[in-house]
């Protein structure tokens, strides 16, 4: 069984190794760099306005479920998951030190990606009225390439990938490092782990995205702020060997073959492809998140969109890499988050692996509650509003699963689903790039 599980879990990465390198990479890096130019270097020339209204707390709108706190801490929720604890601790493990330095180029770029998406999700939602049942505000790429485009088969494609994507791959990744790390520093057997996380997870959603966002607005900022810390604690006691593992990162970025056995493609393929877990820029669940906001600016929702990606690229899983390379907890043998709490372990003895134990949870937890609303989505555009219910039990009861699958095939599947989800998208990203610049050109010199 374990040897059918390996060959299985090969066969997945092979076949999102072969999506991933090159096309992915080329697509990705090149849009970034592309809105990048399009926008003016917004995540540089705005990053001071991006600090400030990412506090904004009230909305400029009546339509929309959240205020645009709620709705950034939401999006922040959801892409400060395991991957950027446990996927990046991987990326490290499996593709070098010079992973991290493709994480922070990919970072870079994906901040414009992300105001991208968070530009359109604003522009192109749509509001239900509903006497009965509430105003519904509907948002996501389905809608920006279905209105925006004019392509209603790229919308239905996305939706249905991005579906498929919600329900089978992050209620099996998050739980399943989740479970992990409690079980490694706790003790808890993954099952129990998992049907705890479930039950949970079933008592949000089952409240819909207001519930979400009154969850996200307070475990968010717990979150960000116990692990970087944390980790800060475990960086400052190993100062003196910043210098050189900066240096082993560049050098082993462009290395074409190092001595370490990795190079310079193991390096971009581990770092871009973990990037891109850790700050979901691409995916078009920007959209989905911000679409949600009591707004009327939809270039101040790109701008919190910024503000995520930064911080989710530069801070959190920068941490969980120099924690691990610092201690050399990456060459010992362990992996995922297991990784990142040894490194904090040689630091903090066992508190070390309870703050890593609990912010994994954090993490994982806030990932699962954002991404059962974007399946939510995803799957209300194809059936109707008449799959929600199913689907929030559906996604509650596979969690258990995922606490106590193989690691290495649950990965695998989640690098395949999400590089099939990023194609329909960028073609709408780029294909509306006119609309974003135009939009951010107006609003944010109104602003200045």
């Amino acid at each position: 069984m374990s040897d059918l599980f390996d060959q299985l879990a090969t066969l997945i990465q092979s076949a999102a190794d072969g999506l991933f390198m090159p096309w992915v990479v080329i697509m990705l890096l090149g849009a970034g760099l592309f809105l990048t130019l399009r926008t003016g270097f917004v995540q540089v020339r705005r990053f001071g306005e991006a600090c400030r209204v990412a506090f904004v707390r009230r909305g400029t709108g009546r339509d929309g479920a959240l205020t645009p706190f709620q709705a950034f801490m939401t999006a922040l929720g959801a892409s400060i998951g395991t991957g950027n604890i446990a996927g990046v601790a991987t990326a490290i493990v499996s593709g070098g030190p010079g992973a991290l330095f493709w994480i922070w180029v990919y970072g870079f770029v994906a901040t414009a990606i992300k105001f991208a998406e968070a530009v359109l999700g604003m522009t192109f939602r749509e509001v239900r009225r509903d006497a009965a049942r509430g105003d519904q505000v509907l948002s996501g790429p389905m809608y920006y390439l279905r209105d925006g485009l004019r392509s209603p088969f790229l919308a239905w494609l996305f939706a249905f990938v991005a579906a498929v994507a919600a329900l089978t791959t992050t209620p099996f990744t998050q739980p399943n490092s989740m479970a992990l790390v409690l079980h490694s520093v706790l003790g808890i057997p993954r099952l129990a782990s998992g049907i705890a996380i479930g039950v949970l997870t079933w008592l949000v959603i089952i409240g819909g995205i207001k519930s979400i966002g009154k969850a996200a607005e307070k475990l968010s900022p717990l979150k960000v702020g116990l692990y970087l810390i944390g980790g800060l604690i475990v960086i400052l006691m190993n100062a003196g060997r910043i210098p050189g593992v900066l240096a082993l990162v560049v050098r082993e970025a462009f290395a074409m073959q190092s001595v370490l056995g990795f190079g310079i493609f193991m390096a971009m393929r581990y770092g871009i492809a973990r990037g891109i877990y850790a700050n979901e820029a691409g995916y078009g669940t920007a959209a989905v998140a911000y679409g949600t906001a009591q707004s009327t600016q939809p270039a101040q929702q790109g701008l919190n969109a910024v503000m995520e990606t930064f911080i989710v690229s530069f801070v959190t899983s920068s941490i969980s890499a120099m924690t691990i390379l610092l201690t050399g907890a990456w060459q010992s043998g362990l992996t995922s988050t297991a990784a990142v709490a040894a490194g904090f372990n040689s630091v903090m003895p066992v508190v070390g692996g309870w703050i890593v134990a609990f912010c994994t949870f954090l993490f994982g937890y806030t990932t699962l509650i954002g991404w059962a609303y974007y399946g939510e989505q995803f799957f209300e555009y194809i059936l109707g509003r008449k799959v929600t219910v199913p689907y929030r039990w559906i996604f509650c009861l596979l969690i258990p699963f995922g606490a106590v699958s193989r690691v290495e095939v649950v990965w695998a599947w989640g690098d395949l689903m999400n590089v099939l989800q990023v194609f329909p998208n960028l073609i709408g990203v780029i294909g509306l790039s006119g609309i974003v610049a135009k939009i951010a050109r107006k609003e944010l010199q109104a602003g200045s």
